[in-house]
């Protein structure tokens, strides 16, 4: 615990351009608040699967599985993404992934270490209403006969995803399925930096969805408070009383960027800033920001706050 300690006399920094990068902190990246709103889609598949590949052979029979692994990561700041798979004969492929806003599509360019090529294969498209993404190329059948080749992404949810591509005709009426590949992200692929990160988010959901209780229940049951110019709030009845939002209140906005989280056993310390927004009853808005300081306790498995710490910074 002392030598975490020492960490903590640091000097706050200001964002820099690479603030949404991969770091140690955040080893897929994170989405730049910047970047269009799409930039979101892929959330459910940044990290790394383990997963099953299976194509069709000449035959058109399906050939037996063959083990790969996919990981996804935010790249140029936080403004694309970047995906990899690797086999298990060791072959890479992967594609960059870029929204373009004017469009209102995705723009996927594809690259395989067994086919390189002087210009990259591109996809269109992007996430549908059913949540699915999907992306199209143009790609005749082999009788001649027009239509794509499309990529769907569905099934997507914090165990994993499923993707297939299929050929298909210009009416999507006929398809023909000819590569298909199941991931599953496996509980001992979730870090403890992970699972604080997504506590990080959680917070952010209980206060603006007003569900106090979710969000005392974040603390070590003597959890700690230091807000500005207040003493120190100790254990989860006061802590509850603190956070009770005002009767015609309502948190819009908030939001938690962490700098550094450094993990030393069970202790572990996060900074950073954060942000928000409070709408008051009588409809007048107030945008608040500033950093903070965060000790970490591990609980029986669970990772929760025995000590925050925060002040606000000038507009």
């Amino acid at each position: 615990m002392k030598s975490l300690l020492l960490f903590l006399f640091i000097t706050f920094s200001a964002f820099s351009q690479n603030n949404y990068s991969v770091s140690n902190t955040h080893p897929f990246g994170l989405p730049n608040p910047e970047a269009p709103e799409e930039i979101k889609d892929f959330e459910g598949l940044i990290g790394k699967c383990n997963c099953k590949s299976v194509s069709r052979k000449q035959d058109q029979t399906w050939a037996d599985p063959v083990d790969m692994t996919w990981e996804w990561k935010y790249i140029m700041n936080g403004m694309g993404v970047q995906d990899e798979t690797i086999k298990a004969d060791g072959k890479h492929s992967g594609s960059i992934r870029q929204f373009i806003a004017d469009s209102s599509k995705w723009y996927v360019h594809y690259y395989a270490s067994g086919a390189p090529s002087t210009t990259l294969p591109t996809w269109e498209g992007g996430k549908t209403e059913n949540g699915n993404i999907v992306l199209y190329r143009d790609q005749k059948a082999p009788n001649g006969t027009e239509g794509w080749f499309r990529l769907t992404f569905y099934d997507i949810n914090e165990s994993g995803y499923k993707w297939v591509g299929e050929w298909t005709d210009k009416d999507e009426t006929t398809t023909f399925a000819t590569w298909k590949i199941d991931c599953t992200k496996t509980p001992n692929s979730i870090s403890d930096l992970d699972v604080i990160n997504k506590n990080i988010s959680a917070f952010s959901k209980a206060y603006m969805n007003g569900d106090i209780e979710a969000l005392v229940n974040m603390y070590t049951k003597d959890g700690k408070i230091f807000p500005n110019n207040r003493d120190i709030i100790s254990g989860q009845t006061d802590l509850k009383s603190y956070w009770n939002i005002p009767e015609g209140a309502k948190i819009l906005h908030h939001k938690i960027t962490p700098i550094e989280i450094k993990i030393e056993n069970d202790i572990a310390y996060d900074y950073g800033y954060y942000e928000g927004k409070t709408q008051y009853k009588d409809k007048k808005e107030s945008s608040w920001k500033g950093k903070y300081i965060i000790i970490w306790k591990n609980i029986n498995g669970e990772w929760k706050i025995y000590l925050d710490i925060w002040n606000s910074l000038s507009q």
